[in-house]
Order: structure tokens, then sequence, then C-alpha cells
């Protein structure tokens, strides 16, 4: 072989690592909130991580997604705030230094939002190839290249398909499936969920009613019995759909009040798991010879007459929780840590020690990588941690980012949360609030 195709291709090898450790979409690839990469730091230097870089940025829940070289991050800004005119924006930054390549722009208003919350948009980026997908808090979807942010394709899921926009903003971050880009819309009168050309925006197909609100569960693929199914969590019921065409294979009713289906749902094997704080949790186990499922155990919300008895299992109101092995890992919505057991919802223990400031609604956002967790908590910190049914085992913490999200609630750490969940890529962890995102090293010493 000749030497140059032989630093071609060491060069080409060289360079996998880095584009398969990229963070393309919601809770990284597949959805599923696990980081491979190797070469991470055990525990966190003394003096914390220091920024390789800072950008300003606007207002917003949505995290940051990494992809081929370059990070991708969606906010807003009210120019007026006796207005509920805001202008949505989506940055790309080069991934290394953290300059501004492109910014995209569009005018919408935040009239009907909670607006104590209305600071921006809340679904992450999802990139494909050279196309990036950016949807705003009020349901303006827009594709745009990669390369240099053009438009190639926008939709407006009030104007074009008669959406109501719930309380809290539009979530459910776009889901790309082959020629597919699926997206929880709630259009009216049978449009809940709708599949796009991905690369025209045209309409493929169409499927569930609009009697109820969508909710804020993003679109979740797996494969079982078989056959690709497409998840869908909504305020009335656990549907299953196949992605080719939008026909329902099963549904398990369940309602969940205030419409606040958030987490997303987690599959281990046969296992597929919800959490809501206003709907409780289920645990659902799904067939193996045709698409199907089956309630193996429920828990009470706070909704339900029975909460607050011994035999709350878990209801999270935005943290989507971990199946490890025989057990289930999560935080409640009272912002304690807890330890199920997978085939019976029995409470095994339950901790404070991870937030370490409960209060409602405390939320923490889990990436498994090996045996252990990186864990980001709505007080700004980074947590690297371990679970067992025997306990919580903290290995390291340190600060990483202001919390600076507005919260109704009273708690020790100040008015502010930080509701956005981080990238991991490349061995780095790219972090964001209403003020700045950043960029961490975590690579082993």
């Amino acid at each position: 072989m000749p030497r140059t195709l032989v630093a071609a291709v060491v060069l080409c090898a060289a360079a996998w690592p880095l584009r398969a450790a990229d963070w393309p979409e919601w809770r990284g690839a597949g959805r599923v909130g696990v980081w491979t990469e190797s070469g991470i730091l055990e525990e966190f230097p003394e003096e914390g991580l220091t920024a390789a870089w800072r950008v300003p940025i606007h207002g917003g829940y949505a995290g940051p997604a990494v992809a081929d070289g370059r990070v991708f991050v969606t906010d807003a800004r009210r120019p007026d705030l006796r207005s509920t005119a805001a202008i949505e924006r989506i940055l790309a930054l080069d991934e290394a230094t953290g300059a501004v390549l492109w910014t995209h722009e569009w005018e919408t208003n935040y009239a009907g939002l909670q607006l104590a919350y209305a600071i921006g948009p809340r679904a992450t980026p999802t990139v494909d190839g050279d196309v990036v997908y950016a949807l705003g808090a009020m349901g303006n979807l827009v594709a745009l290249d990669v390369a240099e942010g053009n438009v190639l394709w926008q939709r407006d899921y009030v104007r074009d398909f008669g959406a109501a926009v719930p309380s809290w903003g539009i979530s459910g971050a776009p889901l790309v499936d082959g020629d597919r880009l699926i997206c929880l819309v709630g259009g009216e009168p049978d449009a809940k969920v709708i599949a796009f050309d991905k690369r025209t925006g045209d309409v493929l197909w169409e499927a569930l009613s609009s009697d109820w609100e969508p909710g804020y569960s993003a679109p979740f693929l797996i494969d079982a019995a078989g056959v690709p199914q497409l998840i869908i969590w909504h305020p009335r019921a656990i549907s299953s759909l196949d992605p080719a065409t939008g026909a329902v294979y099963w549904e398990l009713p369940h309602v969940v009040d205030m419409g606040m289906s958030v987490p997303t749902p987690v599959r281990s094997g046969p296992w597929l798991f919800v959490t809501s704080q206003w709907g409780g949790a289920r645990m659902l186990r799904l067939a193996e010879t045709h698409p199907d499922a089956t309630l193996i155990w429920q828990g009470v919300g706070e909704s339900d007459p029975e909460h607050g008895r011994d035999f709350d299992t878990l209801d999270s109101v935005i943290s989507t929780p971990v199946i490890q092995g025989d057990y289930v890992y999560g935080v409640d919505g009272e912002g304690v840590l807890r330890c199920l057991e997978l085939r019976t919802g029995r409470r095994v223990w339950e901790t404070a020690d991870l937030i370490r400031d409960p209060a409602r609604w405390a939320t923490a956002f889990f990436v498994r990588h090996g045996d252990r967790y990186f864990i980001n908590t709505d007080g700004g910190d980074l947590v690297i941690a371990r679970f067992s049914p025997a306990g919580y085992e903290e290995i390291s913490r340190t600060h990483l980012i202001a919390p600076t999200s507005p919260y109704v609630r009273r708690r020790a750490q100040g008015p502010y949360v930080n509701w956005s969940h981080p990238a991991y890529a490349n061995r780095h962890v790219v972090a964001r609030n209403d003020e700045e995102i950043a960029r961490f090293s975590l690579a082993a010493p």
C-alpha cells in the first residue's frame, strides 16, 4: 500500500472516534442518555473545571447538540418585557473555539405561555448529516443547512396545523428516522404526531387525535418484537406507532393531569418505563412475538387520592430516570433520588444527598458512562456517582454553571434553577444557562 494511502487511512481512523463521540440530539444518539467515550477523568480537580470557552447567549431551556465540529443551541430574547413578543434564534458555534459561525432568527409571541417560564425554546436541536432542525417554544420548526444556516424549509405548528400551544410551550425535540422527521405537533383534528419528509417538509403521515394537548415528552424510537416502534407518551396514553405509516400498534391508557408528560420513556430489554409528577409511574413489559405491551405495575401521582402514602414509587416532573439491572433510579417530584425494584416498583431507598436542596420540581439529568453516572443538578452542579440497591455513592462533585432560570418555589439555593440538559461530546461537556454557553474538558489528565 502506498505511504500516502496508509497515512490517509491512519488519519481517518484517528478522526473517527471524534465523530462517533458527537451528541447530535436530545439525550445523545438514540436519545438514551449514554456516553461511551474512553479517557474520561475519574474525579474533578479540586479547583473545579476550567472553561475552554464561554459565549454569551439569551434565555432558553433547550440543551445544546454537538455534531461534526459544531455546537448548536437555541435561545430567545424579549425586546420589551412589557410585551410577550419574542425573537427566537439558533446559533452554530465552532466546537473547538466557541466562535459564532452563523445565526438565524425568527419572530414569535409568547402569549398564552406561563410567563414565569416564557424565556425561550425548550427543544434541543436535532442534527442529521448536513441539516439541523430547530424548534421554537411556539411551534416554529425550521430546517437549516449546517454549513451556512440557510433555511431549507420551515413549518408553523399553529398556522399550518391548527395546534394549540400547551401552557409550558412546545418541547418535543424532532426525531429523525430514515427519510422522516417525526414531530409532536398537536395538530387538528388527528395530527398529534406528524412525520415530515426531512428534506422538503412535506407531510408524510399524521396520527393520533388531538382531543387533548400533546404533552412535552420527545418522540422515542425502539426496536421490539422484531419491528421498529415509535413511542409517543402523551397525557392520555402511551402509544406505539409504526414509524413508517403512523398506524397504531398498541396503546395503554394513562391519564396525566395538567398535560405534564415530560420525561423521556426509558427502555431496558423487555421493560418500558414512564413517570410523571401528576400521572405517576407505569412499568410496561413489551411483547416478544408481536408489537404489544402489558402493564406490570403502576405508581400514584399527585393527582391521585392515594398520593403521599408509603407505596409512592416515582413521580418525576422533569428528570428522565434510568434503569440499571433490576432497579430503577430517578429523582422524584419532591427532589429526592429514589431506587425502585424494577419488577415490583417497591421502594428500596431514597436520599436527598444528590440534590442537597430538595424541593418541589427539583430535577437532575443523568448520563450513563460505564458503571457510573455524570449527573447535572438543577443547582448547576456536576456530579459523578454510582447507583446500586445498597445506596447512592457520590464519587466527585463540582459546580459547573450558574442556575439562572426563574423558579417559583422557595429553595435555600435561591430563586433560580438550571433545567437545560448538557451535551457530552468529544471528552467535553457543553452546558448553557440564560446568559452563556460554555465548554469544559472532562478528559483524564
